[in-house]
């Protein structure tokens, strides 16, 4: 009896693991995947490429003709990239292999526990990037502080963002690190930006007297953007064994591509009006 029982369950068990088998069961993979299929496939990545560089150079050529149009024009193109790509990639797998949906969703499960354990850094900023595309802490060409890095927005990724500083290097960030950092933003997709431009000088100085030459350096110094206020501050500072003020000039410049040609400018202009003034001098200076 207990045997007739025990084959009954067996027969039982073998029976329901057959039939979830068939309902499961995966194509053949000759019918999903042929030379036909990657080589259309192949032609669609090679167009989708093609396309992708044409969009965005058409959008750089566009955001380049004013400045408004840069910071808009520059801020779209990774979203035109990602939703072109999400596209293909559609057109690609349901278009041309189009496998069953089991089949497809056993795969993606797979392929995804491997890249998990395989690549958990790429997954990071990948998955950064998202976050910066929906959060937009910053947008491409604002000028941002990140630790010690502060330039331009150039280029932005799923996986990283590239950044321009002063001296033209080009820095390279990880997105996943991006999120756990504080993120300092100049402009916030607007075409100008605050120049803080720093003079060290003597302590014995009429500081009443320089900030009035500093604000009307800054008024007529080339690419100025005058609807936004110029400020003068002095904070005591220690330089070189010595008390000295710190003067911060703080003006906005028109376009942020002349950011540091507009700092240059102001330092340069300060300093020669305060020696011709006689303020100070070759000797006193600091």
């Amino acid at each position: 009896m207990d045997t007739i029982v025990g084959d009954s369950a067996n027969l039982t068990a073998d029976n329901m693991i057959k039939s979830i088998g068939d309902k499961f069961d995966a194509p053949d993979v000759s019918n999903i995947v042929s030379f036909s299929k990657i080589f259309w496939a192949l032609i669609f990545l090679m167009i989708g490429y093609f396309t992708v560089g044409f969009l965005t150079k058409t959008i750089e050529i566009w955001s380049e003709k004013s400045p408004d149009r840069r910071v808009k024009g520059k801020a779209i193109v990774p979203v035109v990239k990602i939703i072109c790509w999400m596209i293909i990639a559609y057109l690609i797998v349901r278009g041309i292999f189009n496998p069953p949906m089991t089949s497809l969703i056993a795969f993606g499960a797979s392929v995804g526990v491997a890249v998990g354990f395989a690549a958990q850094d790429i997954i990071k900023n990948i998955f950064g990037g998202f976050v910066i595309l929906i959060d937009r802490p910053f947008k491409i060409g604002d000028k941002i502080e990140v630790g010690s890095t502060y330039g331009e927005v150039l280029d932005m990724s799923l996986r990283s963002t590239r950044v321009q500083t002063a001296d033209d290097s080009i820095v390279t960030l990880p997105n996943g690190d991006l999120m756990n950092q504080s993120i300092s933003n100049s402009n916030s997709g607007e075409t100008n930006c605050q120049v803080v431009a720093e003079i060290y000088l003597p302590i014995t100085i009429d500081t009443h007297r320089v900030r009035e030459i500093a604000i009307e350096v800054a008024k007529v110094a080339n690419h100025v953007y005058l609807a936004k206020p110029i400020a003068v501050i002095f904070v005591n500072d220690i330089k070189y064994n010595k008390l000295c003020y710190k003067m911060r000039l703080k003006a906005y410049v028109m376009d942020i591509r002349f950011e540091f040609a507009f700092k240059s400018e102001l330092t340069e202009n300060v300093i020669k009006e305060l020696l011709e003034c006689k303020i100070i001098s070759a000797e006193n200076s600091i």
